[in-house]
């Protein structure tokens, strides 16, 4: 089976098309100081630009501020040659998101090290792998899951931590919005993945923007969980999204700038900071509308540098 990017599970119809922008555009403002906590960036977000030219795309990153990439897949090449494109345009590579279920766990991680990343992330983790890759069959599956399939998630992922850390990687968990539909009796699947994981084989990435969606507040958790999230994606959505735990890409989610939504990131970052959060990706779902990724990635860079460095 081809690579399962993250890109084809949360595909969308009509991505925006990038307009010319060259690098020079960035560089000519000059290298932005460097922050206490380097702002990060998703490389999800500009993965036709990336697919393109890799090493261009990259250079333009840096030029914008970014210290920190997260991978979604390696632009069509190797992870040892991606790897090499990373390193050309000065930027560090801590984490990347790989198919877990879809491809073999081995596999995955020899290229994580391959990458030379610390985190293994899983974007999404089912149960077993769906009959097919369909996106709407996918998410039918995600946003039926039951409590037990939450505990069969929970066995993968210390199994899949287990086989990390003896390849010298840490695994993490990247939610959405559909793990906090209530199961009955109180529990949802993230509260089943937080009490029958291994806090020393199974990490969490909070993606705030989906927590949000669903209703929840990622501060409480970082609160209540200190050490169990190294990482977190800062991504916004437009007041109209409004509050859901169904996860349907696309239609009733609409990812935007930072700044742009209605999710206020001060209170969320100060709290991130007080449980040793490490790295913060900034993330934006296309289709981006109005703007060329790379200029949204500009904008996203501007309202979190400032927040970072504080």
């Amino acid at each position: 089976m081809k690579r399962f990017s993250r890109r084809r599970f949360l595909a969308n119809t009509g991505t925006a098309t990038a307009s010319a922008f060259v690098a020079s555009a960035f560089l000519a403002e000059g290298w932005a100081a460097p922050s206490k906590r380097p702002a990060g960036i998703q490389l999800y977000m500009v993965s036709d630009a990336l697919t393109k030219d890799p090493s261009d795309t990259l250079t333009k990153l840096a030029a914008i501020g970014y210290g920190e990439v997260e991978t979604a897949g390696f632009a069509n090449l190797s992870a040892a040659e991606f790897r090499k494109r990373i390193d050309g345009a000065g930027l560090h590579c801590p984490s990347a998101h790989l198919s877990f279920v879809f491809e073999e766990t081995g596999k995955l991680l020899q290229e994580a090290n391959e990458l030379g990343v610390r985190y293994a992330v899983s974007s999404v983790l089912p149960p077993v792998a769906p009959s097919s890759k369909d996106l709407g069959v996918i998410l039918k599956m995600l946003n039926a899951l039951t409590l037990d399939d939450f505990k069969k998630i929970a066995h993968l992922a210390n199994e899949i931590g287990q086989q990390a850390k003896q390849a010298g990687l840490q695994y993490a968990y990247h939610n959405h919005n559909f793990e906090f539909r209530d199961l009955g009796n109180g529990h949802t699947g993230y509260s089943v993945l937080l009490k029958e994981t291994d806090p020393n084989l199974v990490k969490f990435e909070a993606d705030c923007g989906w927590m949000i969606t669903a209703g929840v507040n990622p501060a409480e958790f970082f609160r209540k969980y200190p050490g169990r999230y190294p990482m977190i994606h800062v991504k916004d959505f437009t007041p109209s999204s409004g509050t859901s735990t169904t996860l349907a890409i696309g239609t009733e989610q609409h990812a935007t700038e930072l700044g742009r939504g209605h999710i206020d990131y001060k209170p969320i970052l100060a709290a991130a900071e007080a449980a040793s959060v490490e790295h913060f990706f900034v993330e934006q779902d296309p289709p981006i509308v109005d703007m060329a990724p790379l200029e949204a990635a500009k904008v996203d860079y501007e309202y979190l540098h400032p927040l970072l460095d504080k």
